[in-house]
Parts: structure tokens; C-alpha cells; sequence
């Protein structure tokens, strides 16, 4: 049996309604990178979605207001990489606006194409950039998975209700 909504309050659609409803929704945790000639770049993405299987792309948005937006704006590849639950602080870096986000004690090293990897991840990804969609004031990404590694050992990060969460057993 489903449960019934409840229709007698509804609220117009709204950014607070929005984002109300998708604190609600668990999603994975990635960070996203790119070399921007000056230095690599990168930003925690809950955004990310494979978006086919043949040929194999993923998606992700990003805020044309973000400090990575002009490097990602331009890349032909970036990074993708999915984290584990042990890397709920790399995710706050990469989160934080202002943060040195590729200091120590983020390991990483240069990729294929001049992307940064980052090390100890679930899985990572280099991807092409195919297109990037207007969205509001963001923009949807969509990039070829061209290689890549999900050998990494671990549990997925999760964020949900404004936090990053671990599964529970």
C-alpha cells in the first residue's frame, strides 16, 4: 500500500521548496577537478549522475558563481572522482569556499590531460567534455568517461539532511 499525500497545504515552487525537498534526498558525494593553467581546481559535487551507459557519460552541475566555474568553463577533461566514507574532510575542503583545497593533506597527482587525480577515492574518472547546458544560474555539465579506475576500497559518502552521512549496517 503507498501512503496517500497530503495535497491540502501544498507549497508553489520555490529555491526554499527545492532545496526542502532534496535535503531529503541522499545522494553520493564527489569531487569534481580540472587543471585551470594557473593550478588545478576543484569543487564537492552531489550532483553527479551517470547519464548513459554507451557511450558512457556522466553528469554534474555546477554554479557559474563558483571559483572552479571559469577553469571547468574551459577544460576539454575533468575529474570525477567518487569518495568513500573516510573522506567526509576532503569533502568539506573541497567544499569550502576560500580553502586551499589541493594543500596538504590532499593527495593528489597529474593525470591524463593535465587533470588533477586525487588518491585513496572509491573510484575516479577522466572525462571529455561534450557539452555544458544552461540551468538557472548553474550549468549541467556532460563529459565521456575516457578512463578511469573504481578499484578503490571502501563505502560510499553519502550527504544527506545538510550533512555528510556514512551507511548504516
Amino acid at each position: 500500500m503507498t501512503a496517500t499525500p497530503d495535497l491540502g497545504t501544498p507549497r508553489l515552487a520555490s529555491p526554499d521548496l527545492l532545496r526542502s525537498a532534496f535535503r531529503r534526498h541522499a545522494a553520493g558525494v564527489a569531487v569534481i577537478t580540472a587543471n585551470s593553467g594557473a593550478g588545478p581546481v576543484g569543487f564537492t559535487a552531489t550532483s553527479l549522475t551517470s547519464a548513459s551507459a554507451e557511450p558512457p557519460l556522466v553528469s554534474f552541475g555546477i554554479d557559474t558563481a563558483s571559483s572552479s566555474w571559469p577553469a571547468v568553463s574551459e577544460a576539454g577533461h575533468v575529474g570525477v572522482h567518487i569518495l568513500g566514507e573516510h573522506q567526509q574532510e576532503l569533502a568539506a575542503t573541497f567544499a569550502r569556499s576560500g580553502a586551499d583545497r589541493f594543500a596538504a593533506p590532499t593527495v593528489w597527482r597529474e593525470g591524463p590531460n593535465g587533470v588533477p587525480v586525487l588518491d585513496d577515492v572509491l573510484a575516479w574518472l577522466v572525462c571529455q567534455v561534450v557539452a555544458r547546458v544552461p540551468a538557472g544560474k548553474h550549468r549541467m555539465v556532460l563529459a565521456e568517461v575516457v578512463l578511469g579506475d573504481s578499484a578503490g576500497p571502501g563505502r560510499p559518502l553519502l550527504y544527506h539532511q545538510g550533512q555528510f552521512n556514512q551507511l548504516r549496517d
